[in-house]
């Protein structure tokens, strides 16, 4: 009586309350835990933290119950007399123990409680249970060998029954998925599908079979076990439904499929009630299916208005971010490409390789949009240029009474909108001293009809419900009508794309003459002078805008063929510029550009096109290049690249004019190439030698804005806006410092005068070199150098000084000695102001 009044206690007290934390707890994991459905599903749902620890405390409050409870049956109710134990509840309890501490990430004090069963309880009937749990522990801490070698011993028992049996295989094929073996996962996770009698993990091991399947290139299969999850209807999570499709979605075959049947079943899905929160992934899918047949405008509204749905998958908006950014940069709208793409920036998660590359892709949108800007206005611009007078007044006439029409119809509808509005506030102040007040506005009904019919002598203070309130649903109406327009009271109307019939009315606005009369009086936009005025009309301006257009197509081929792999598109563009007949020294990269691309897309062309460079510039580099594959541009003195090393080994040497000089003719002659940045920075470093500040400083800006997204741009615009502005504040100091200098203006032809100076200087300092005196020869400007005496400790002793140098008679007398400090000395040479340091000071 003893032995099972302690049984019954622990069963249906202790362990019962027990088994109700641990289902609440496990039910808290399942629902917070979201499936990522493009990623193979894990077989078990529920997944835990990475950074799980072995520490001793639960993190769960529902586990704790649990594992209270087991830990209370054991110690109050346990009965081992004799060495063996009499309460039959205890594997049980011990169970629900190992259970608690597993779904809490304890995975050691959770093994440790089903070796206890093993060891203490082998005759019980809830051995083969305790023995795939212990393996399912195992597995957590990554010992998939050992369950695998474990579970194939155990699977050899006949006396499993169907439940344990089919978690023992579905444990199995997730240990064989770890190995990286994933036939085995396969033939171990159709055994689990047939023996489970948990209708909740049939639905998911058939999909996780169908990912199998479709990872391994089984598409037959795949489609197989997709039927099979969709079969189950009800009785299999609607999500697993939805995401069935839309995996056989992804295995349609647009070329031999019937896209008829496509679009029906879909349609009935969109239709079906309990896909309300999944339309999301139905609309994208449709989205998916008309971007592969080539309907852009299609896709594009599909994929708005999955967005449209609010998708919880963070993953799924970014796909149709990304895919709408796809459809716009096929299209060339490269600004609204740019902005899609910003959007899936944020969705992506950062530390994927995926978000790096749209990262890359968006960085680089910015120069193509930069560059396809400014050809499209250069165009226009030659384009009305080339037009005879009469063809270019007609030409602007035609766009003043187009942007008039324009300006009308916002104006009346302006006017429209005012009317309407004022109507509804006349019919609301009219309704507060009388219920029955009619409106009077078009279109709006009395007010008694948004009464309900039991209560028509309400007051409008007294209706909160919004079609009650007349103010809220003209409202309501006007931004309907402004979001979609005048549509038919049909089936599906939001999709539908049937233009407006002869019978349904439609909204008018009349064009005010007298609106735009008035206005034409302000408006210098009506006028064809504002636009000739604008028109370029000196050769040479016209020519410079001939070349900036012919560059720009030249550095759109190049972006698009290095940078977006856009051959087609970087081929129409090399193929404008050859037609535009440009400069003789864009020719030849520009054919060698096609040759590249035609060697991936046309080799009958890149035959020709080699055939061209080999014909008309036979001692150019790209002549080499494509007929000597051993030819190394990098040993070559005449390269690009050596040009730019004996540049800068100018710069270094302070030949600052020859350097200006090499890079103007290298920028001249590599127009288009990558490396042109390089040689447009280093001449802005030499502008700072020799002309100081202001120039340095638009150089910098030209360098930042024309190259903005290669390093030397971006090494400029953080120049431009954390060292210049510090250099600008920069101003000469009265205050006495301990380091002075000695300077001497000297025109740079003038060598007969610097070296007499200099002979004056060395005399100096051989009968008087008290402060350890040195002097060096500075570049100032590009005509003038600074012979400069370092060393004084003082102004007084260097003012005494100068006054010696300047004494009549001596070489210096004609270029003045000048004392100055050594910070002001780094402002004359920062901004070449010697002038200004040397005018007369205003007190």
């Amino acid at each position: 009586m003893t032995r099972n009044s302690h049984a019954l206690s622990t069963r249906y007290n202790i362990l019962y309350n027990g088994q109700i934390g641990l289902d609440k707890g496990v039910n808290g994991l399942t629902s917070g835990n979201k499936d990522n459905f493009w990623e193979l599903l894990p077989i078990e749902r529920m997944q835990f933290s990475e950074s799980a620890t072995l520490e001793e405390k639960p993190k769960n409050t529902d586990f704790d119950l649990a594992e209270t409870k087991a830990t209370k049956a054991i110690q109050k109710h346990s009965m081992n007399i004799g060495g063996r134990e009499v309460n039959y509840q205890m594997d049980e309890a011990y169970l629900l123990l190992g259970k608690a501490r597993y779904y809490d990430q304890r995975f050691v004090p959770a093994l440790d409680a089903f070796n206890y069963i093993l060891y203490k309880y082998p005759e019980s009937d809830k051995i083969y249970e305790a023995k795939v749990w212990r393996e399912k522990t195992n597995m957590r801490l990554g010992n998939d060998a050992l369950v695998v070698k474990n579970i194939n011993k155990l699977l050899k028992d006949e006396d499993f029954k169907n439940q344990p049996f089919a978690d023992a295989n579905a444990l199995l094929a997730e240990a064989f998925l770890n190995l990286e073996q994933k036939d085995s996962a396969v033939a171990k996770l159709k055994i689990a599908v047939d023996y489970t009698k948990i209708n909740e993990e049939r639905a998911r091991y058939r999909f996780i079979l169908g990912q199998l399947y479709q990872e391994l290139g089984k598409r037959d299969s795949a489609l197989f076990c997709y039927d099979a999850v969709i079969a189950m209807n009800r009785s299999a999570k609607r999500e697993y439904i939805i995401q069935s499709y839309a995996r056989k979605a992804q295995l349609f075959d647009y070329e031999t499929g019937d896209p008829n049947a496509f679009v029906a079943i879909y349609n009935e899905l969109m239709d079906d009630r309990e896909n309300r929160s999944f339309l999301d992934v139905i609309y994208h899918n449709m989205g998916l299916f008309y971007d592969h047949y080539n309907k852009p405008d299609s896709a594009t509204i599909f994929y708005k208005i999955s967005l449209k749905a609010q998708p919880k998958d963070p993953y799924l908006a970014a796909s149709n971010y990304r895919n709408i950014g796809n459809i716009y940069f096929k299209a060339i709208d490269y600004p609204l490409a740019a902005k899609y793409y910003d959007s899936t920036l944020v969705k992506l998660n950062p530390k994927t390789r995926e978000f790096y590359k749209i990262q890359k892709k968006r960085k680089d949108l910015d120069e193509a949009i930069r560059l396809e800007t400014s050809t499209k206005r250069n165009d226009s611009i030659l384009k009305v240029v080339a037009l005879s007078s009469s063809e270019r007044n007609a030409y602007f006439e035609k766009h003043i009474v187009a942007i008039k029409k324009q300006d009308s119809i916002r104006l009346a509808k302006e006017e429209i909108q005012k009317q309407k509005l004022a109507n509804i506030e006349r019919n609301l102040s009219a309704s507060s001293s009388d219920p029955a007040a009619v409106a009077t506005g078009p279109g709006l009904p009395n007010k008694n009809a948004f009464l309900p019919p039991s209560d028509n002598q309400q007051t409008e203070a007294n209706n909160t419900f919004y079609f009650y309130n007349p103010k809220t649903v003209a409202f309501g109406k006007l931004e309907f009508k402004k979001m979609f327009g005048n549509r038919a009271l049909v089936e599906n109307w939001l999709f539908s794309n049937v233009k407006k019939g002869a019978n349904e009315p439609t909204e008018e606005v009349a064009v005010d003459e007298n609106l735009i009369a008035q206005k034409s009086v302000e408006e210098p936009r009506y006028t064809l002078a504002y636009y000739l005025n604008q028109l370029p009309t000196q050769s040479s301006a016209i020519d410079s805008i001939t070349k900036e257009r012919n560059t720009g197509y030249y550095q759109l081929g190049v972006v698009y063929k290095e940078k977006f792999k856009e051959y087609d598109l970087a081929s129409n563009k090399l193929e404008q510029l050859l037609s535009f007949l440009p400069d003789v020294k864009l020719i030849p990269p520009t054919q060698y550009n096609l040759y590249k691309i035609y060697e991936i897309t046309n080799k009958a062309k890149a035959a020709s096109v080699k055939n061209a460079i080999t014909a008309q510039f036979p001692d150019s580099r790209y002549a080499k290049i494509i007929n000597d594959p051993t030819f190394d541009g990098a040993k070559d003195k005449d390269s690009p690249e050596n040009k730019y090393k004996e540049c800068y080994e100018w710069f270094k040497d302070e030949k600052f004019s020859a350097v200006i000089a090499r890079c103007n003719t290298m920028i001249n002659q590599l127009t288009g190439e990558e490396i042109v940045s390089k040689f447009e920075l280093l001449k802005a470093n030499a502008l700072a030698k020799t002309k100081g500040l202001p120039a340095y400083k638009e150089a910098m800006q030209y360098v930042a804005d024309t190259y903005a997204n290669t390093e030397e741009g971006k090494k400029a615009e953080e120049i431009i806006t954390t060292q210049i502005p510090i250099l600008e504040r920069m101003a000469f100091s009265t205050l006495d410092t301990k380091k002075w200098k000695i300077i001497f203006r000297i025109p740079i032809e003038d060598y007969k005068q610097e070296r007499a100076i200099e002979k004056q200087v060395l005399d100096f300092m051989a009968k008087e070199n008290l402060e350890n005196l040195y002097y060096t020869c500075d570049n100032y400007t590009d005509s003038e150098r600074i012979l400069c005496i370092h060393g004084f400790r003082s102004a007084l002793y260097a003012n005494d000084v100068s006054v010696i140098f300047n004494k009549k008679g001596s070489p210096s007398e004609v270029q003045k000695a000048i004392p100055i400090s050594d910070e002001n000395y780094k402002i004359v040479q920062m901004k070449k102001n010697l002038d200004a340091y040397l005018a007369p000071k205003t007190p």
